[in-house]
Parts: structure tokens; C-alpha cells; sequence
């Protein structure tokens, strides 16, 4: 809608925070700045414009005309098209009595930026042998790493091998920097090949580790209007796929925008169904095709089932394929339930929990707005911080990736824009040097 009536429309975001992290305003600037908003924000962390404008729901559009009325509400995800008709007669409109001003400066955003960093909100790491592979997001690109000893002592150093992304957003296939990528999220490895949810492009992409190429295996580019059909997977819109993981030789793809797990069948003919989720937001349990999920972001694989994190539950839940495919929660009770608690199943509280990752028998946590590492046992739902620094809520911010191997838990500290190092067991947490 910018876009489309430059001059004309002033956009001013107003961000009513669900979650108490949210209704600080150096976390908000910091996701302005990680989600390109190029319009100025206002914090309304105790709801005074959220109450004036009778609003119900997230996202809800009110759009004000030139002398002060309002001309329409919408909420909910719709297609902008529906509001362009609108605004198209109310600028004929107000043009004919006088009273768009295209002469005055439209508000602009005064986003504090980072600084300039070798990595910028990276999102998700994966580690592979001697290899770390980093979604940095924030520079639309995929990196390997090359983990080496650092002089004498046992801290590895990063050495950046190969990075895939020209570094600025786009839909290109290619080699290394001919390519393109726009907001990379999760990685999986499968063979000699890298997947990547492309989330910003609404794709997934295939890297070639042998050859280095880049590949579009799901989704078309655009944004899927309502919701993911099944289907050739080549010309199937997705809408915001965030985690990966592989299942019986295929890949699970946690689609945020869609609130559901889609399965995408490896090779010729790839093709895309339904996992899990019925498309609603919410936590509900029972069987697959019926439950509702509410945002699922990171997701991994271990034994007879599938784990993932719910990130708009808070939760973390669990899915059974079987016959009967089974969809339950280990923690988490709710759309408003969220906080800092440790404990056992439905006592334990999160807060947007964003992946997980298996280590030591156990589910680690990226326990995103608390700043934490969480390790939870699935048998016993029991939920508790990591000890030392990564579960004081003072170390990390914002984490939003692990990966675990060999008692190393590797974090993609995303608003601290570096990858952390922590141990498993005494929950130390160290940065990893990048060359």
C-alpha cells in the first residue's frame, strides 16, 4: 500500500505488545530495524490507541482521511488488494476538494540501527561435522563456516568457506553470490545438499554442496493469499515456511504463515501435503488433520515424532504421525499464556519459543523473549533453565536458533548478531570469533 500511493499515504505503525517483551521500545526498534519497517512506530504498550480505535484483534488496519474521519477497520490477514479500491475513490475524492497535500514530507522512521557486524540478525545455525552453517538473515545470505582451533586452546574460530546471497533480498538461483535469498530461516542437511526455508520469499531452496548451486524446490515467490494447497510443489505459494527437519525421506516444513507442518516429498515430481494443522491459530491437540497451531517456527525429528516450537503458544508440542497421526502439547496451555516459569508440563511457562533441538536426550529451548535456553524432558514435561549464563536471562537476546553436537550448543543469538557457543552442562556462554 505504500508502494502503491507514494506521497499520498502515511503509514504509522502502532504496536500494542501481546507479550511483556514486546512493550519495550529498544525490543521494538531492534524488530523494526530486523523486519526493513521503513515507517515511524509508536509503542502503545498500555493499549491507550489500541482502546481508541475499539481495536480486537492483530493486525487491524484503520485508515483516517485528510480532514480527521475515520473511512474504514479492517483486522485479521487479508490480501492489501481488498483496501486498494478504497483508498483509489478516497484519493479521487479528497484530490477534487483540495485536500491531499502531496507537498508535505510523509512521516519516516527513526529506527536506531545497529552497528555494522560480520553477521546481522542471524536466525538459525546448523552444525554439520566440522561445518556451521548460519541463516544471517539480515544480510540475505547463507553461510558456511569452517570451524577451526583458535591458536593453543580448544575455542574453535568460525572461517567463512562460502557464502550463498548476493546480500541483498531477492528470488535468484545461481552460484554463491549470483544467487539470491531474502530473510533465510531454517536448515536442514540432506546428503550432499542444503535445504533452506527462504521465508521471505515464501520458498524453499536447495544449496548443492558439491557444486555450490542454488536451486527453488518449493513455492513460487508470492505469498500464498489464503492458504497452502497441496500440490506440485514447484507451483505451490507458501506462506512464511520457518523450520525444516527430515521425516522418512522427506522434508517437514513448519509453515508460520499458515499455522500448520507440510510435508514436501524429496526428488523428481516433488510434491507438497499437509502434516498437521488445521489452518486456525490456537493450541488445540488431537489428530493432525484437525489440531490447531499457532505460528510453529523451529521443528526437529527424533525417534517415532516430531517436536516443534509454537512460537505464538508459547509451547512446545509434539506430533505422532502414526496411524493415527496425533498432535499433543508438552508445554504450554495457550494463546495468553506465556511467562518465565520452570516446571513440570502445563506448570512450566515460555515466552515465543522459537526452535528446538535435541542434546542429550533431552529438547533444548530457544526460549526466545526470555532471553534463555531451556532444556525440557519429553518424557516428564519437565521444563527448567539451562544453568549459568544462558539461562539468567542476561547472556543471550533474543535467541533464536540452536543446533546441538557433542555436548556444544550452539546459538543463533539473533538481536546480539553473533552465534553463541554455550555448554551443555554448565550453560557458559561464549561468541564465536568470525573470519
Amino acid at each position: 500500500m505504500e508502494e502503491r500511493f507514494p506521497g499520498v499515504l502515511a503509514v504509522v505503525g502502532v504496536h500494542a505488545g501481546k507479550y511483556s517483551a514486546e512493550r519495550k521500545t529498544d525490543r521494538i526498534a531492534s524488530a523494526c530495524e530486523r523486519l526493513r519497517v521503513k515507517h515511524p512506530v509508536v509503542n502503545d504498550r498500555q493499549l491507550r490507541i489500541w482502546r481508541s480505535y475499539a481495536v480486537q484483534a492483530w493486525p487491524t488496519i484503520a485508515i483516517v482521511t485528510p480532514d480527521g474521519h475515520l473511512l474504514t477497520v479492517r483486522s485479521g490477514e487479508f490480501p492489501a488488494e481488498e483496501l486498494i479500491g478504497i483508498l483509489e475513490r478516497a484519493v479521487a475524492a479528497y484530490d477534487a476538494e483540495g485536500l491531499v497535500d502531496r507537498g508535505s514530507p510523509l512521516p519516516t522512521a527513526s529506527h536506531p540501527k545497529s552497528t555494522d557486524t560480520t553477521l546481522r540478525f542471524p536466525s538459525r545455525v546448523l552444525a554439520r561435522g566440522d561445518r556451521l552453517y548460519v541463516s544471517d538473515s539480515g544480510h540475505d545470505r547463507v553461510l558456511e563456516l569452517r570451524l577451526l582451533r583458535h591458536g593453543s586452546t580448544d575455542v574453535p574460530l568460525g572461517m567463512i568457506e562460502r557464502s550463498w546471497g548476493c546480500g541483498e533480498p531477492g528470488l535468484i538461483n545461481g552460484t554463491l553470490e549470483h544467487s539470491a535469498f531474502c530473510m533465510p530461516m531454517g536448515l536442514i542437511a540432506h546428503g550432499d545438499t542444503l535445504c533452506v526455508a527462504d521465508r521471505g520469499n515464501h520458498a524453499v531452496r536447495a544449496i548443492g554442496l558439491a557444486d555450490s548451486s542454488v536451486t527453488t524446490i518449493a513455492g513460487t515467490g508470492a505469498l500464498a493469499p489464503r492458504g497452502v494447497r497441496a500440490g506440485s510443489a514447484a507451483s505451490t505459494a507458501l506462506r512464511s515456511p520457518w523450520g525444516l527437519t527430515l521425516w522418512a525421506e522427506s522434508l517437514v516444513i513448519s509453515m508460520a504463515g499458515s499455522h500448520q507442518l507440510w510435508r514436501l516429498s524429496l526428488g523428481a515430481g516433488a510434491t507438497l501435503s499437509l502434516f498437521a494443522g488445521a489452518g486456525g491459530e490456537a493450541l488445540v491437540d488431537g489428530p493432525a488433520a484437525a489440531a490447531l497451531l499457532a505460528q510453529p517456527m523451529g521443528v526437529t525429528a527424533s525417534g517415532d515424532a516430531l517436536y516443534f516450537a509454537d512460537a505464538e503458544s508459547s509451547s512446545v508440542r509434539r506430533l505422532v504421525p502414526g496411524p493415527p497421526a496425533e498432535v499433543d502439547t508438552l508445554v504450554g496451555t495457550g494463546l495468553f499464556d506465556f511467562g518465565d516459569k520452570d516446571g513440570s508440563g502445563d506448570d512450566a511457562e515460555l515466552q515465543h519459543a522459537e526452535d528446538v533441538a535435541w542434546s542429550g536426550g533431552a529438547l533444548i529451548v530457544a526460549d526466545t523473549y526470555n532471553d534463555k535456553l531451556k532444556r525440557l524432558d519429553p518424557v516428564s514435561r519437565e521444563c527448567r533453565a539451562l544453568p549459568g549464563e544462558a539461562g539468567s536471562g542476561h547472556a543471550l537476546r533474543s535467541p533464536g536458533g540452536v543446533a546441538a553436537r557433542y555436548g556444544q550448543i550452539w546459538v543463533a543469538d539473533t538481536d546480539a548478531h553473533r552465534i553463541a557457543m554455550v555448554d551443555a552442562l554448565t550453560g557458559d556462554v561464549s561468541e564465536l570469533e568470525i573470519d
